[in-house]
């Protein structure tokens, strides 16, 4: 499928995750599902028999975890399976609009900009690397390498779940029967900054700011409790470590203030928000629930333009933001995972 302008791209999505967002944000949880059944059935209708089974696959504990931060062509190299689904590469472009119209109808409007600005992020550095390329590698960037995978039947009762990744994005969605569950998800940006049209696009970039307002807005003592006495350069349970756990450490939020709690609450909102609305507001009560057991970690410099990796783990939240390689300007490489302890893959609906 040829390449499309990069601005043109960002148009056609833009314009589809506005209008499934604009109606999310009046309906209750039960209108988000059957928006979402009706955006996979019209997905559905643009593929061929042969796409549709690429496209729509069992959910079961195997299909659920194919996902991934790596580009195309080292999954395999490592051993992994690419992913789940069809990519936007392989789609004509009627069939690419439906394709993002379902992403668009399980995320909140702010969240699928987001995703949307990863996706750019990547095209850039595809563009970026293609001219250096090893003659046979088959590593490959950009949107083309994108895929959207249904695990499972689409319905308004039963459990199913919607894929969107790449390269630096792994959308998951499970619906489960008015309360649509994000985790777990990673998002990521390379580069993490960029110019679009005249304008400097950050995905990631209140994530950042706001993290590095919070840590400096620790008193000295919760400052010297928040941060680790060690370098973290990746992810401790991003892809692949589903079901690991690890101890809680940094600075408990039981000992912040008021306005700490809250920017804790607004930090941690940045990936909750993702997802549509209704679900978001139900994430966020029962993580507030549990704020006073949640904790805050830091590593790294504390001056905002430096590379630090941080992390908030709560009863039912985990989040990890973390710059890549070493040194303290790592800034242009992120990866970051969302997960719920006790919710993953909507386990608690699961089990009913």
């Amino acid at each position: 499928m040829p390449s499309r302008p990069l601005k043109v791209f960002v148009a056609i999505v833009f314009v589809c995750g506005a209008a499934a967002a604009s109606s999310q944000q009046s309906g209750p949880s039960a209108d988000a599902t059957r928006r979402a059944v009706t955006a996979a059935d019209a997905f559905f209708s643009t593929l061929t028999p042969a796409q549709r089974a690429k496209a729509n696959l069992d959910l079961n504990e195997k299909t659920r975890t194919v996902w991934s931060n790596l580009p195309t062509g080292i999954a395999m190299q490592v051993g992994a399976t690419e992913r789940n689904g069809l990519k936007l590469g392989d789609m004509t472009p009627p069939q690419e609009k439906a394709a993002l119209a379902l992403v668009a109808a399980v995320l909140s409007r702010d969240g699928y900009q987001k995703a949307m600005q990863v996706v750019d992020a990547d095209q850039l550095l595809e563009e970026r690397s293609a001219p250096t390329r090893k003659p046979g590698s088959q590593t490959r960037f950009g949107r083309a390498e994108y895929y959207v995978a249904i695990l499972g039947k689409p319905s308004t009762t039963d459990l199913w779940m919607i894929q969107f990744g790449g390269h630096h994005l792994a959308i998951n969605v499970t619906v489960a029967a008015g309360q649509n569950v994000l985790a777990p998800t990673h998002t990521g940006a390379q580069p993490a900054s960029y110019q679009l049209e005249g304008r400097m696009v950050r995905p990631l970039g209140d994530e950042n700011d706001k993290a590095f307002a919070l840590v400096n807005a620790l008193t000295d003592e919760q400052r010297k409790q928040a941060i680790l006495g060690f370098e973290v350069r990746n992810l401790v349970l991003g892809p692949g470590a589903d079901g690991k756990t690890i101890a809680p450490e940094g600075v408990r939020a039981s000992a912040f203030n008021a306005a700490q709690r809250k920017m804790l609450t607004d930090l941690t909102r940045e990936w909750v928000d993702i997802i549509g609305d209704a679900a978001a507001a139900a994430r966020i009560k029962d993580i507030e629930a549990g704020l006073g057991e949640t904790y805050f970690a830091w590593a790294g410099p504390t001056t905002n333009g430096k590379g630090a990796y941080f992390r908030i783990h709560g009863p039912t939240v985990f989040i990890e933001y973390a710059p890549q390689g070493s040194g303290d300007n790592n800034i242009d490489h992120i990866h970051t995972i969302y997960r719920d302890p006790t919710n993953d893959y909507a386990a608690k609906a699961a089990r009913r």
